[in-house]
């Protein structure tokens, strides 16, 4: 049987708590991205975030980014490399400390906005990010873009690793993520995004924005919890994925 992790970044958007748009994606993703405080969050949204993933059965990461709430960590910062890995490793220790509170573990690490999209194509800051993990632990998974070179250095540093795909998000020919400046960069309407997704799954490809087909081999596919509609996107991904007969499974139990 096949097998694949849908992930969800968590714990960035209060009114998702408030209305439960948040709580509602739980019954269908396996893993949880917590933001840690620093590109959006804080100590209560890490809390609940992880309390309803501990009732949902669904695992918890850290998602650190830019620490940038102004911009939502999603304009790119010139930072050395000693500045990235300190900020990784201090956000993800700020979620272990209410994690650890909540008899939670941390299984898997992945970057936010800008700082993920940056070391897909920079190695140094893809090397940045996995010292800053290491500092923390090294026996977790780091989540980063299939077939960019970000995963190359994530093995390098000695970790595990998981390809990731995007359920809702365009790509362009060279397997990168069409621009949020593009109107079409974010695919809103579910049943697309669900098509999308179970390409990945049983074709490994996508249909890039040009009409070309790249290929992308992913572990876990992303659905955004802040792209409009999240709840009936993953409800429809999870339809889709369970009826063609895919397992729906967390990164950790497959380690």
């Amino acid at each position: 049987m096949k097998r694949i992790d849908l992930n969800c970044d968590m714990g960035e958007l209060p009114e998702a708590l408030a209305d439960g748009s948040q709580e509602a994606l739980m019954k269908y993703v396996s893993s949880a991205n917590i933001a840690c405080g620093r590109h959006a969050g804080d100590a209560k949204t890490m809390r609940v975030t992880i309390e309803q993933a501990l009732r949902h059965k669904v695992a918890v990461g850290a998602h650190p980014g830019y620490e940038d709430r102004a911009n939502f960590g999603r304009v790119e910062l010139r930072l050395s490399f000693e500045e990235i890995a300190a900020s990784v490793y201090r956000q993800i220790q700020t979620l272990e400390e209410i994690a650890t509170k909540l008899g939670a573990q941390i299984g898997h690490v992945k970057a936010h906005g800008a700082l993920y999209n940056q070391a897909a194509r920079n190695r140094e800051v893809a090397g940045a990010i996995a010292e800053g993990v290491r500092r923390w632990r090294a026996d977790v998974i780091l989540v980063g873009l299939a077939g960019s070179v970000m995963l190359e250095e994530f093995r390098a540093a000695g970790f595990a690793v998981a390809a990731e795909a995007f359920a809702d998000r365009r790509y362009e020919r060279d397997g990168s993520l069409r621009s949020r400046k593009f109107a079409d960069a974010l695919l809103r309407d579910p049943e697309e995004a669900a098509e999308q997704a179970l390409r990945f799954v049983q074709q490994g490809s996508v249909i890039a924005a040009d009409g070309s087909i790249v290929s992308v081999l992913a572990q876990t596919i992303c659905i955004h919890g802040d792209t409009p509609g999240a709840p009936e996107i993953a409800s429809a991904v999870h339809r889709r994925l369970e009826t063609a007969g895919i397992k729906i499974e967390a990164l950790n139990a497959t380690k």
